[in-house]
């Protein structure tokens, strides 16, 4: 197992490489590897729409700025924040540039049961995370993004997504990758945030 893939695998944003174009079939093969998640009783829920056309990412991307902009000014952020709040305005300022925008949705409408919600949303996650790995393994990279579920439904419209019966749960930015190290982000030891038997301690 690729120990290195699963630790060096990390939000990309500012290493995207806006100039280089992502073939299609690149995109499906990763996808192809992505659907290998498991799911809930396997009902394999995702669904896909990949953009590539500069006008439809033009008006998408004019929605996550709009979002990302409500999303800062609602902040205060810590100064340990502050630089990846700047890659992701960064993102925000360019995503009608990153070659392919994949937008992952699934069926139905996001239940309000707590039980159902997270089978939901935990149906679909892996397989995001999936897709990251195999983007990252072949010299791209993207990041999960949620800022546009502000406008789900205005984007819906524009893209002809039927809003009550698909929901809309993530959009990727897919590029390939500008040199870079490949070290392991900084994480907090798994051990300084675990606890055993009992939440309290005792």
């Amino acid at each position: 197992m690729d120990l290195d893939l699963l630790t060096t695998t990390r939000a990309f944003r500012r290493r995207l490489d806006l100039t280089r174009p992502v073939a299609r079939r690149e995109v499906l093969d990763c996808l192809d590897i992505a659907v290998h998640a498991p799911s809930g009783t396997n009902r394999q829920p995702w669904r896909f729409l990949v953009l590539d056309d500069p006008a439809t990412k033009q008006a998408v991307a004019e929605y996550y700025r709009k979002a990302f902009a409500a999303y800062l000014s609602a902040r205060t952020p810590r100064p340990d924040q502050l630089r990846d709040l700047g890659s992701g305005q960064y993102l925000a300022e360019h995503l009608h540039e990153v070659p392919a925008l994949v937008l992952v949705c699934t069926p139905g409408r996001p239940p309000a049961h707590p039980l159902q919600l997270a089978s939901f949303y935990g149906s679909v996650y892996p397989m995001v995370w999936n897709l990251l790995l195999a983007l990252h393994s072949r010299g791209l990279g993207g990041t999960l993004t949620t800022a546009h579920l502000a406008y789900e439904r205005d984007i819906a419209d524009l893209l002809g997504i039927p809003f009550e019966e698909i929901s809309q749960v993530a959009l990727l930015p897919v590029a390939y990758l500008r040199p870079g190290p490949a070290t392991p982000a900084a994480r907090t030891p798994a051990a300084e945030l675990t606890r055993w038997n009992r939440w309290d301690g005792a």
